[in-house]
């Protein structure tokens, strides 16, 4: 398929580490002579910003965090006058106080053009009809996706997120090739269709680009079982850029997934790294790690303007690769994200991700794509109770509904203890339970205390 950038999408190593080299040290002058914060993290390395800079000397700058950003809330990471941002994107931070990210004009375009490159990645071109339902505001989906779209010449319909019947409508009257979403919202348009008389070859789209929320490759299977188009995951987060920072190109997407035990380092997501230096380490020391190694997710934003961050660590759980792809890019590649270092549940001793439980209730034929993890605190030793529903089109095999959800709940828990090596309570619930998603991304985690049982309000 075509690539948005040919150039900058297939140039050689040596030329790209040239690039990023030259990048990085007018980066590093440029955070001297303009960011009061940046001036004083510098100096207090021991980093001389006018010094010849190389690779190499990566691991030796300091980290950038979260904090640093609510520390310095709102402007105090600005490296332009303020009078040059034109526009501000964030997410949500602790205690309602948001992490807030500056954009200059330049900024915008470079978020459009990455975002471009996700679209040809997805197949786009000039004239795609592109339906955009992420939500359009301080977050950044759909504004990302919508430029991105415009700067390719797609033509765009900027639903936005929820109202799931007029985007039922939109689809089946315009007949859109490239879906832009979350996830779970795309599992919701599929049922959604269904329900609405729209048969499966019924449906124009061909490619979705899906991110803002980790998911696994049984999500992906169920979401390609209800649409028929090639599900492609885009990363992203609002500090670095929006999404664009990296996408799945149809090829790679195509090939033989790995066994769920090796799903984490299946990397298949092109990091537009001529932007955003990537770099994967280990969480608790900061020291590199070797390629297809999981690690956290650090970025340099080598041409940002109003907001530049320096070796930013996203709390993301990945892995690199930076063997060539098959569709002829030569930019690295990350994994799936597998994990937030700050979304790992540790119950009865063991480290849960939350996308490890969705790879093995999502893959269960026998279940729907909506779950909820609830982690039971109201004893002693927290217990994680897995609830998920009847898939609708599921025969019931059992005498009564309610055995074979039994049955079914026996099943995944003795697939859960095969996994994660953790016993879990599961609960299969009757077809609708689980809340839909509508706006934003799925809260797929949530506690039960004794004040607050979630549970019950399922059954209710």
């Amino acid at each position: 398929m075509p690539i948005w950038d040919q150039r900058a999408e297939t140039m050689s190593d040596d030329e790209r580490a040239a690039l990023q080299t030259q990048r990085l040290g007018a980066l590093l002058r440029r955070l001297a002579d303009a960011s009061p914060f940046y001036k004083r993290r510098l100096a207090d390395a021991g980093v001389d910003a006018e010094a010849r800079v190389t690779l190499d000397d990566l691991a030796a700058l300091p980290f950038t965090t979260k904090a640093d950003l609510w520390d310095h809330y709102p402007w105090g990471l600005l490296a332009v006058p303020r009078e040059q941002v034109v526009r501000v994107h964030g997410s949500s931070g602790t205690g309602g106080r948001p992490t807030l990210v500056a954009y200059s004009r330049g900024d915008l375009a470079l978020w459009a053009e990455v975002c471009a490159r996700a679209l040809g990645c997805a197949g786009a071109g000039p004239g795609t009809i592109t339906h955009v339902g992420y939500g359009y505001g301080l977050f950044t989906g759909g504004l990302g996706m919508h430029q991105g779209a415009e700067l390719m010449g797609c033509t765009v319909i900027p639903a936005s997120a929820g109202q799931t019947q007029r985007q039922v409508t939109l689809i089946r009257d315009l007949k859109p090739e490239v879906l832009c979403c979350t996830p779970s919202y795309a599992a919701r348009l599929g049922e959604a269709l269904a329900e609405a008389g729209v048969a499966k070859d019924e449906i124009s789209l061909r490619a979705g680009i899906f991110g803002a929320e980790p998911w696994s490759e049984a999500m992906r299977a169920q979401i390609e079982a209800v649409l028929p188009l090639k599900a492609l995951d885009i990363y992203g987060l609002s500090e670095i850029i929006g999404p664009g920072v990296s996408c799945e190109c149809v090829e790679a997407q195509a090939g033989v997934p790995q066994p769920h035990r090796d799903e984490g380092v299946r990397c298949s997501l092109h990091v537009n790294e001529d932007h955003f230096l990537v770099e994967v380490i280990d969480p608790d020391t900061g020291a590199p790690l070797p390629p297809r190694t999981r690690g956290e997710l650090v970025f340099t934003t080598l041409t940002k303007e109003a907001m530049p961050l320096l070796r930013y660590r996203t709390g993301d759980i990945a892995a690199l690769d930076r063997t060539p792809c098959v569709c002829g890019r030569t930019l690295a590649r990350m994994s799936k994200v597998f994990g937030r270092v700050d979304d790992m549940l540790v119950i009865r001793g063991v480290n849960v991700y939350p996308s490890e439980v969705e790879a093995v209730v999502v893959a269960a034929r026998a279940v729907a794509p909506h779950y909820l993890l609830v982690v039971d605190r109201t004893e002693t030793m927290p217990k994680l109770v897995v609830a998920c529903e009847l898939a609708a089109d599921w025969t019931v095999g059992a005498e009564t509904e309610e055995g074979e959800r039994e049955r079914v709940a026996a099943e995944v828990g003795a697939a859960l203890l095969e996994r994660l090596g953790l016993t879990t309570e599961v609960r299969v619930l009757p077809g609708g339970t689980i809340p839909r998603v509508e706006l934003g991304k799925a809260q797929r985690v949530v506690d039960r205390t004794r004040e607050h049982d979630p549970l019950r309000e399922l059954s209710e």
